[in-house]
């Protein structure tokens, strides 16, 4: 067989560019750290790594998301913080104001004190995440939940019922904060028994020491009116329920000041005279008011009103009574919601945990897929280093061939 010049130059040449093929792929590798530079290199293990890379994404989102949670839970919780101090703080200058030796001046200087306090919780319940978006009006969030209403008589609660969630991780959808009507307009569940009288009450009774004696005879739910009537000497008085009907024993008893009467697991004193049609309201504390706005709105109207008469301070005794122990179960309800906000900070951290634990997981998974063994890759390198310069040291002694040189 005829072996012709250009036949030998064509092998020569073709064995230079696969040599320097090779050679230039492992320093790739080399440079670029991966043995998988191209899916061609190895397509199977190129497939598995795309599905992994997608899956850390994934996992990166969500630790984005956990830290957009944690910021709001941490503020709603901060404010949560302020809120449960301004109501110690109301609670104080209340107990101050229920004193016998303060005068309607002494009390017009605690109600002014009073309406700071009440400003400033009406300003954290609408206090916003610093990127305009209210922290407690659950999905409506563009406007404040909690606006002024003459017409409602007071503040009004315009978000709605809902809290708002967010997606920490592939199975857990996690609330990221409290709708407002559960944070100011509600009470903890079993929250202590809440005592009113009627603003139209004419006599100076009073009641104090409401208290459950016995829980096992509580009515779930129930409501109780203590009427009394003066047409009689001595007084009497009637306990009905929430359907109008007397209870047993107490209908129509004869009333003494000073007295405590008992009915249904519940028990209250009761002081001074009555009119004749004054009435006490008792229930549980979810049967009556729960709106903290107008607990304070309550107090500030009893403090910066003047009490002279006997009825005048039997009021004012009787509300801000009321007021205190409605401002308890506000209390219980706020710290109640900002330890729910503290477990779900905490639960953050462990998802943290678990999320890069699953992290480092995908890591190693991508980097037995596509990283490079460099021990193996330089000496990979060397040998087609040497590999290169044979073919071109053989192209240049086949190069200067003749048989001219042999005539």
């Amino acid at each position: 067989m005829r072996v012709s010049s250009v036949t030998m130059y064509e092998q020569s040449v073709a064995s230079m560019n696969r040599q320097q093929s090779d050679f230039l792929k492992v320093g790739q590798q080399i440079a670029s750290g991966r043995r998988v530079v191209n899916p061609s290199d190895d397509p199977q293990d190129a497939s598995r790594a795309v599905g992994v890379s997608q899956a850390m994404s994934i996992t990166e989102q969500f630790a984005d998301s956990r830290v957009s949670a944690r910021n709001s839970l941490a503020q709603g919780e901060s404010v949560l913080n302020s809120v449960s101090d301004a109501i110690t703080s109301a609670k104080s200058l209340l107990v101050q104001a229920s004193s016998d030796t303060l005068s309607d001046a002494d009390r017009e200087s605690v109600a002014s004190e009073l309406r700071g306090i009440y400003e400033t919780v009406i300003g954290q319940a609408n206090a916003t995440d610093g990127n305009g978006r209210y922290l407690f009006g659950g999905y409506q969030d563009s406007s404040p939940p909690f606006v002024q209403d003459d017409a409602a008589g007071g503040i009004v609660y315009t978000g709605d019922s809902n809290d708002r969630e967010q997606r920490i991780d592939a199975s857990r959808k996690m609330p990221v904060s409290n709708n407002g009507d559960t944070i100011f307009r509600s009470v903890p569940s079993g929250a202590t028994h809440v005592a009113e009288a009627d603003g139209g009450n004419t006599g100076n009774v009073t009641f104090s020491k409401l208290q459950v004696v016995d829980a096992d005879e509580l009515v779930a739910g129930e409501a109780y009116t203590i009427s009394f009537n003066d047409s009689t000497d001595p007084a009497t008085y009637t306990v009905q329920d929430s359907s109008g009907t007397p209870l047993t024993n107490h209908d129509g008893e004869d009333y003494t000041p000073g007295m405590a009467i008992s009915f249904d697991g519940l028990r209250v004193n009761l002081d001074g005279e009555p009119g004749n049609g004054d009435e006490i309201r008792v229930g549980a504390a979810d049967q009556m008011n729960t709106n903290l706005f107008r607990t304070f709105e309550r107090a500030l109207s009893v403090l910066e009103s003047p009490a002279t008469t006997d009825a005048e301070v039997a009021e004012l005794k009787n509300s801000l009574s009321t007021s205190m122990r409605e401002l308890d179960n506000s209390l219980d309800n706020v710290l109640t919601v900002r330890a729910s906000m503290g477990a779900r900070l905490n639960e953050l951290d462990v998802v943290d945990s678990v999320g890069s634990n699953r992290t480092l997981n995908y890591e190693q998974t991508l980097s037995d897929l596509v990283d490079l063994d460099y021990g193996e890759a330089v000496s990979e390198y060397s040998l087609r280093q040497v590999g290169l310069q044979a073919a071109q040291k053989a192209f240049v002694d086949i190069k200067g061939m003749s048989l001219f040189d042999y005539l």
